[in-house]
């Protein structure tokens, strides 16, 4: 007996949801361009599990003329388009954010603010992990 993902990955996205709430508070209240920068980040992460949802519905859809055997084959695509934009926009932030910090350092400032995010994002997201298991 196989278990839905679906009950997972909403709790995911609710995780994710409440952290870059968190992101964007602490940008606003630091005034941290590297906080609204991982706000950015969980935002796409809310979308890496939009696009898992959406291929999970779609590879629910009946056999058909076109496709015989289904579309369940549908959902490792939709996984291979999230893991392709993980490491795209992963890779293009943090190239841009390294860029700019080189060319413009920044003292470190609301060090226990950023502590907290991390702490907050780590309770959340062992929240996500354990509704996983």
């Amino acid at each position: 007996m196989s278990r839905s993902p679906r009950p997972v990955i909403y709790a995911a996205l609710a995780a994710n949801i409440a952290i870059a709430v968190t992101k964007f508070i602490a940008a606003a209240l630091s005034g941290s361009a590297a906080m609204l920068a991982e706000g950015v980040h969980s935002v796409v992460d809310m979308g890496n599990q939009g696009l898992l949802l959406y291929g999970l519905r779609r590879s629910r859809r009946p056999p058909d003329a076109d496709f015989p055997f289904g579309y369940g084959k549908e959902l490792y695509f939709w996984c291979f388009v999230v893991a392709i934009e993980v490491f795209t926009v992963g890779a293009g932030a943090a190239a841009l954010k390294g860029v700019a910090q080189l060319r413009d350092p920044e003292p470190l400032t609301h060090a226990g603010l950023n502590y907290a995010v991390i702490a907050v994002s780590m309770l959340f997201e062992g929240g996500s992990w354990l509704r996983g298991q």
